[in-house]
């Protein structure tokens, strides 16, 4: 799903309303009209009281609409206006005079000498009053109405986007923003509902089709979107009946330690599991009995050295390396590793320590392969790029390093962000059950393994993301967050590829049997 930018909403309204010709009131009259049909599916006439709060802009002429209707329909409403400005769209003034028209109780005018409204636990907000086109800090009176709102404790429905938030940047006051308990975004979610800075705004949010020009939306090139079953599904390959395993590539998995062995094992039984023919092992010689115990599918190449890697050489000729995991920082394995890369001209997935290491020598990221996958978690990524302000930042930081050497790199997190040059894939799957140890290494393995198979590595990296997360949503249903480990999610890929084939369950048909 494409993420639209602030400006390509604007421009996706403006090309609608001429090409559908319409008007923008028009057109807000269908936006309002479908947030009020969501109400109404689900309040089927309830008398709870409804508090409808509109700003000025068109946002406010929004909730004008949805109040509109609410009332016509015989719902129990409050509407203000929240005076913020002298100025006034065009069509929220048109919506003014429409719900004047309509009722008798008039929208309540709130500026900074009002009162707070009175709203009780049991009632619902509807959060109308700024939209996407905020670009200053709401004025204090405001602010303390958005509190209100919070301390109400009130079920809270933010119109498009909660008041205070921008779609690019980190509010700078978290108190002059609406924290709403559900969000209904015009045709395309924003990008602040996936960053940890942001995202806490919303508990839950959802996208509703206000009819936007579809041309303009498939031809539209977004910075950002949003990965699901959807769009991963276009990129599987299906087996050949005569295919083997040469078929679908050979896998190397480098690292480990003394007491780490455990990074590799899992990281190459997870390349096993997500489809790769071929799996080998590159460990010190502390993990050749560990591993060829644990994973007899997995063939093993020992290192000189005991404890830990100190030459990393071999006479195979894999497809892709998946590299770093457990192999610690030691000025042998660091050696090592900078010796590697200079011969090196395997596609690499690259994770945990040797991230540390490329942190610590940033010269040695000019001897990456074009389009390496990094795959580091928060502090690891710090490392490497060097503190951020807030997500915006870490992005913008990540996406230099991204054009600087070609590199695709994985901000991990709950919505975890793929980073190519200035594009941003973010994952739809996965859930706190993947806060464990060794979930790092099982997502690195992931990676590898459908990139040994010749996926392009962008979509190697996406895809395995997604496949990682979906097995832990379907594995949570069995072992719960607390009792989830990473061998769990391992485990779980095999449901997750089965998942994408899967039609979503049909809601049992309704029979009028016993009422004839």
């Amino acid at each position: 799903m494409k993420i639209l930018s602030r400006e390509q909403i604007y421009k996706g309204d403006k090309l609608t309303a001429e090409r559908q010709n319409i008007s923008s009131t028009d057109l807000m009259e269908r936006a309002g009209m479908q947030i009020f049909n969501w109400l109404h599916l689900r309040m089927q006439g309830a008398q709870v009281p409804v508090h409808v709060f509109c700003g000025i802009g068109n946002n406010g002429g929004d909730g004008l609409v949805i109040a509109r209707h609410l009332t016509t329909h015989g719902y129990h409403v409050k509407t203000y206006v929240v005076n913020y400005s002298d100025k006034r769209s065009k069509d929220f003034l048109i919506n003014y005079e429409r719900i004047k028209q309509t009722t008798k109780d008039w929208p309540i005018l709130l500026d900074a000498e009002s009162e707070l409204p009175a709203i009780a636990k049991e009632d619902i907000i509807i959060d109308a009053v700024f939209g996407i086109g905020l670009n200053r800090p709401a004025a204090n009176w405001v602010k303390t109405l958005f509190q209100h709102f919070r301390a109400s404790k009130a079920f809270t429905l933010a119109v498009d986007i909660p008041s205070g938030l921008y779609t690019d940047k980190v509010p700078e006051d978290e108190q002059g923003v609406v924290w709403a308990g559900h969000t209904l975004s015009f045709q395309s979610p924003k990008l602040i509902f996936f960053l940890p800075d942001t995202a806490k705004y919303t508990a839950q949010w959802e996208v509703l089709d206000i009819g936007i020009d579809l041309e303009y939306l498939y031809h539209l090139n977004t910075q950002a979107n949003l990965i699901g079953k959807h769009e991963v599904l276009t990129w599987y390959k299906p087996r050949e009946k005569f295919s083997h395993k040469g078929s679908f590539g050979h896998a190397l998995i480098v690292g480990g330690s003394y007491g780490k062995i455990g990074a590799v094992s899992l990281a190459s039984h997870a390349a096993l599991a997500s489809g790769a023919g071929l799996v080998t092992a590159y460990v010190p010689k502390c993990g050749y009995i560990p591993l060829q115990t644990a994973l007899p599918e997995v063939m093993v190449i020992t290192d000189d050295k005991e404890e830990y890697l100190s030459n990393i050489t071999f006479n195979i000729t894999p497809t892709v390396i998946g590299l770093g995991m457990g192999m610690g920082v030691h000025e042998t394995s660091t050696k090592a590793l900078e010796a590697f890369l200079q011969q090196n001209n395997t596609p690499l997935v690259i994770d945990a320590d040797a991230i540390n290491i490329l942190a610590a020598q940033q010269d040695l990221l000019a001897l990456l392969p074009e389009q390496t996958i990094l795959t580091p978690h928060p502090k690891e990524l710090e490392r490497l790029v060097g503190p951020w302000q807030d997500d915006f930042d870490k992005l913008k930081k990540v996406s230099e390093l991204s054009k600087k050497y070609n590199l695709i790199v994985v901000v991990k997190g709950a919505n975890t962000i793929t980073v190519y040059h200035e594009n941003y894939y973010v994952n739809s799957t996965g859930n706190p059950g993947l806060a464990t140890a060794g979930t790092g290494d099982v997502l690195t393995g992931v990676i590898t393994g459908i990139m040994a198979q010749g996926y392009d590595p962008l979509i190697s990296a996406i895809f395995g993301i997604y496949l990682h997360g979906k097995s832990a949503d379907l594995q949570v249903e069995d072992y719960a967050y607390q009792s989830m480990v990473a061998s769990h999610i391992i485990e779980g890929l095999g449901a997750a590829y089965l998942d994408l084939f899967r039609q979503p369950e049909q809601p049992e048909q309704e029979t009028n049997e016993g009422q004839q």
